[in-house]
């Protein structure tokens, strides 16, 4: 039988934090070679040069390089132009059967126009899920329509992928993998974890992860601003902040948490990335969450603890009752992590089920990508709802 090579690919610490355990399951398949496609984020110094996880999971990423540098919409052009070109020869390369790819960001839309131009099968994970307030939302459903495999993160999103025209039988709901990581992952005690960073983490901490909302007419950097205002004004809870990603806007941003950081000594501190274990073991020792994070709303649920979720960038989306939402006024950030505070709401987040929950995410996903046949995957036929007179 000949060996299936399947290529994941990864441009953050967020999407291989998700993936790394269904690519370590996927090695362990009999007849199946994974290659690992690290790109974007992952290979520059400013964002924790992530790729080094990658390697520490026992993996030995191929690298494509793109601009990290260029913090405009130019600029992110650029990276994308350069992330396609170097994927389409990698997968060349590697003689690629399989492409997985997780999301929505514009390097991940990059790789999946250069498979679809090699003619390799994608799989597409968490696709047909809504995030109005990012150019995120489009890229999403983009790579959808050059995806021939679907794995969605509940039903609802397994429903609207097929309303798009995807084949039912090749769309699986299959719970969201980063719920299942933090459910069944390895994680650090709170004392290990502080020492991990050199930054005391406890129950009485906020974790804030900030990102650009691409589709906002006001500035990121005056946005954050009025987050970190409302951060004040709680000078008894330690503030843990992890940087945002590099969409653009995002250098702004670190700047404003550096700044913050420096007027708030030893009571604020900030890092890079935490990394897969270090990020799932703060999110079972902090207080609460608060920024505008996809994981706000999909993870931290079954974390138990409150997220403050900001703003518009995450608009759309199905929720849990744990996760509070606040415009991006002063005002109301601040009442919304009061409440995230306070006795009553960390009881109804203790307690609050989660909608993207599965108690098999990772078998689902492995098994259905291992499974795949490249071959009758390669064409798709458009599925009508509703069938045409």
């Amino acid at each position: 039988m000949k060996t299936k090579r399947i290529a994941i690919l990864t441009g953050t610490r967020a999407d291989w934090g998700l993936l790394s355990p269904i690519a370590s399951e996927l090695s362990r398949r009999e007849g199946v070679k994974v290659d690992i496609i690290a790109t974007n984020m992952h290979l520059s110094e400013r964002y924790g040069h992530t790729i080094d996880e990658i390697r520490a999971d026992g993996f030995a990423p191929e690298e494509v390089p793109v601009d990290t540098d260029d913090d405009t919409p130019r600029g992110k052009l650029r990276a994308m132009a350069q992330c396609q070109e170097g994927v389409a020869m990698m997968l060349e390369k590697l003689g690629t059967d399989l492409v997985v790819i997780l999301g929505d960001r514009f390097e991940m839309l990059a790789a999946a126009t250069a498979a679809l131009m090699m003619r390799v099968p994608v799989v597409h994970i968490s696709g047909g899920e809504i995030s109005e307030g990012a150019i995120d939302d489009s890229i999403r459903h983009a790579i959808t329509k050059m995806s021939s495999l679907h794995l969605t993160a509940c039903e609802t999103y397994r429903r609207r992928v097929i309303a798009m025209g995807e084949s039912p039988d090749r769309v699986i709901n299959t719970g969201a993998i980063g719920v299942y990581n933090l459910l069944n992952g390895e994680s650090m005690s709170a004392s290990a974890l502080s020492e991990s960073i050199g930054f005391t983490v406890d129950g009485s901490t906020l974790l804030v992860t900030y990102h650009p909302a691409t589709l906002d007419d006001n500035s990121s950097a005056k946005l954050f601003a009025n987050l970190l205002e409302a951060l004040d004004r709680f000078p008894d809870n330690r503030v843990l902040f992890t940087y945002p990603n590099n969409d653009a806007g995002g250098r702004a941003i670190i700047s404003m948490i550096e700044e913050y950081v420096a007027r708030n000594p030893g009571r604020a501190f900030a890092v890079p990335s935490l990394g897969r274990v270090r990020y799932l073991s703060a999110l079972k020792t902090v207080a609460a969450v608060a920024g505008n994070s996809s994981s706000g709303i999909v993870e931290v649920p079954s974390a138990g603890i409150p997220t403050v979720d900001i703003g518009i960038r995450q608009q759309g989306r199905l929720r849990s009752e744990s996760v509070i939402h606040a415009d991006d006024s002063v005002h109301s950030i601040a009442a919304a992590i009061s409440r995230a505070l306070s006795p009553e709401m960390r009881a109804i987040a203790a307690a609050a089920p989660n909608p993207y929950c599965a108690p098999d995410t990772l078998a689902r996903i492995v098994g259905a990508i291992a499974e795949a046949d490249p071959s009758e995957l390669r064409m798709k036929k458009f599925y009508d709802i509703i069938p045409l007179s």
